[in-house]
């Protein structure tokens, strides 16, 4: 059996994708080579669409029931993630002085998001530059980092 219920296509990689029911529960960064199913059920075809029209209008807000588990503390870091407008990173430090704590947490609450894009750790960055993404500091997450920034750029 597969880690995954689906692999979705998106332009910079493949999408590995868990439900548990009707609500999305993780989404993970593939290489773009990886191979998936090409029989999606409703849910997965109903991420498709959504993230399509993403990939077409970065501003698009992407509609699917999504649930993530976490810790009280990194559920209220991804909730603050998701205010972040599309276009408009902000820093780890700005994050963490509006909630109160430290970059370096917002960073783990940030490195460990089970839902990347639908919650938008991409678009906090290090005071000095891009910062790390999915517990990474160089490589395919970083490029993915820059891609999704860059595609959110077009909305402003």
């Amino acid at each position: 059996m597969s880690a995954y219920d689906a692999i979705l296509a998106a332009p910079m990689c493949r999408l590995g994708v868990r439900f548990t029911g009707d609500a999305l529960t993780r989404l993970d960064f593939l290489l773009a080579d990886t191979r998936g199913a090409t029989r999606l059920d409703p849910r997965a075809r109903k991420l498709v669409r959504e993230l399509d029209a993403y990939w077409h209008n970065p501003a698009h807000p992407i509609d699917v029931l999504f649930v993530p588990a976490g810790t009280p503390f990194q559920l209220r870091v991804w909730h603050a993630l998701m205010a972040i407008p599309a276009g408009q990173p902000a820093t780890y430090g700005a994050l963490a002085k509006q909630l109160g704590t430290a970059a370096r947490a917002v960073g783990q609450a940030c490195a460990s998001n089970p839902l990347p894009i639908l919650i938008p750790c991409h678009r906090v960055v290090a005071a000095s530059g891009l910062g790390g993404f999915m517990h990474s500091a160089a490589g395919a997450p970083l490029d993915v980092k820059t891609w999704l920034l860059a595609h959110e750029r077009r909305a402003d």
